[in-house]
């Protein structure tokens, strides 16, 4: 305990972190006068085992219940609490630099994604079962940041709000879009293609690596009725072949990994058709490069990474495109994800009956993990105009806002599923 101990002490300067540990001595930090937030450890071991890797350890320490969380708060608080506090004294753990420098090669190696690895890494997170995410995704199955103009909105409407900002900026003028074809690259489970398809009567080809994105989103072109319009395969991008007037890229560069860019963007700079436009909507760091943290690789996202501006756009200038427009999104996912963690709280029990308290807990720490880093670390989202010439594109901006009122205007966005029911 000596050494976590002495770890909070440095760390929690802000706010009030009470810990009991298995043998019933409290421990206390921060200001005296705040209000306490409890935590429990429950064995011997759980206070050494956090503190020789804090990010990794508290984490698993958690998914075990070996740190509990005191009523009346939850992991959320403890976590926003914790990096509040690290974002202040400037960071949670001390690392030397062989350590560093090891973390780098692991994460670096990590991303290597060649194809038969890909595939694995993307299964590992994108098929859990349907029941699963339709507990806290909207209806849609937005699975990436929503657009809120105003905080207040719903994740419905901000939903359907990112979906008409994606949109206007591919310039798909009405019109004008029908006949056009549409590389939806990463596409979950197809609520994208089929938007585009609905607004503008384009043909869309989505493509991933996810087996169970694939039936469902093919199912729902099929429903629709739009099912020799919209496509759905279960495709490596690499393996993607035609040319294409539009290209949308959404969640999906943080797969590809560090040493892949350029793979990435020279492959989409071949399938755009030379008056093209591609939208690249990725989470990014406002930093420079740097590494996932192990737990995340380890559990979430094996082989991901988040990428720094300066690489998506050297990768970008080195394989023949020319940037036409840059957004950065600073919280919009932090609101989404505080959403998505309150209906997967609520839906604890389903949860639990579909997988184990243990796969709860961690779904729990990787949405409070992933809001904090919006909140008070170093995330934001990305949005990358890219064009093979400069004239695919208005002398202005002002077409995206005109666009998006439109679009944001036509639909009414659905309430949630689960909390109509529950009204009725």
């Amino acid at each position: 305990m000596w050494l976590l101990d002495q770890m909070l002490k440095r760390l929690i300067r802000k706010g009030r972190l009470v810990l009991i540990d298995h043998d019933g001595r409290e421990y206390a930090y921060g200001q005296p006068e705040a209000p306490p937030l409890t935590i429990r450890l429950t064995d011997k071991g759980a206070a050494m085992h956090i503190a020789k890797d804090p990010r990794v350890g508290a984490g698993e320490a958690y998914m075990d219940g070996r740190l509990v969380v005191e009523p009346p708060h939850d992991i959320r608080d403890f976590i926003l609490l914790a990096m509040d506090n690290a974002k202040s004294s400037g960071g949670i753990d001390r690392k030397g630099p062989l350590r560093k420098a090891a973390e780098v090669l692991v994460s670096r190696v990590d991303q290597i994604n060649e194809r038969a690895r890909a595939s694995k890494n993307v299964v590992h997170h994108y098929d859990l079962t349907r029941q699963f995410y339709e507990l806290f995704l909207d209806e849609d199955r937005q699975y990436t940041m929503a657009y809120f103009r105003d905080p207040a909105n719903s994740l419905e409407r901000a939903q359907v709000d990112k979906k008409a900002l994606i949109a206007a900026k591919l310039r798909l003028e009405p019109g004008r879009a029908e006949g056009m074809r549409v590389l939806d690259i990463g596409c979950g489970w197809g609520g994208l293609a089929l938007y585009l398809n609905r607004h503008f009567g384009c043909e869309v080809l989505g493509v991933s690596l996810a087996p169970d994105q694939i039936r469902f989103a093919q199912e729902r072109a099929e429903a629709a009725g739009v099912a020799d319009k919209v496509k759905f395969q279960l495709i490596d991008y690499r393996d993607v072949e035609g040319q294409f007037d539009r290209i949308t890229s959404v969640g999906m560069i943080e797969h590809v990994g560090a040493p892949n860019f350029g793979e990435y963007f020279a492959k989409t700079n071949d399938l755009l058709d030379p008056d093209g436009i591609m939208l690249t909507h990725t989470i990014g760091r406002t930093g420079p490069p740097g590494t996932t943290d192990k737990w995340t690789r380890k559990y979430i996202f094996p082989g991901g990474y988040i990428p720094a501006m300066s690489e998506l756009v050297a990768a970008l200038e080195k394989t023949g495109w020319e940037v036409g427009d840059v957004e950065v999104l600073r919280y919009h996912y932090a609101y989404t994800l505080a959403e998505w963690y309150r209906r997967t709280t609520m839906h604890r029990d389903e949860i639990v009956a579909l997988y184990d308290e243990r796969l709860f807990r961690m779904w729990q720490f990787y949405l409070a993990g992933a809001e904090q880093s919006f909140r008070h670390g170093g995330m934001v989202n990305f949005h990358i105009q890219s064009v093979k010439r400069r004239s695919a594109l208005p002398m202005t901006r002002d077409y995206m806002q005109q666009e998006w009122a439109r679009l944001a205007a036509l639909d009414e966005a659905p309430e949630w599923h689960l909390e109509r029911k529950a009204a009725e």
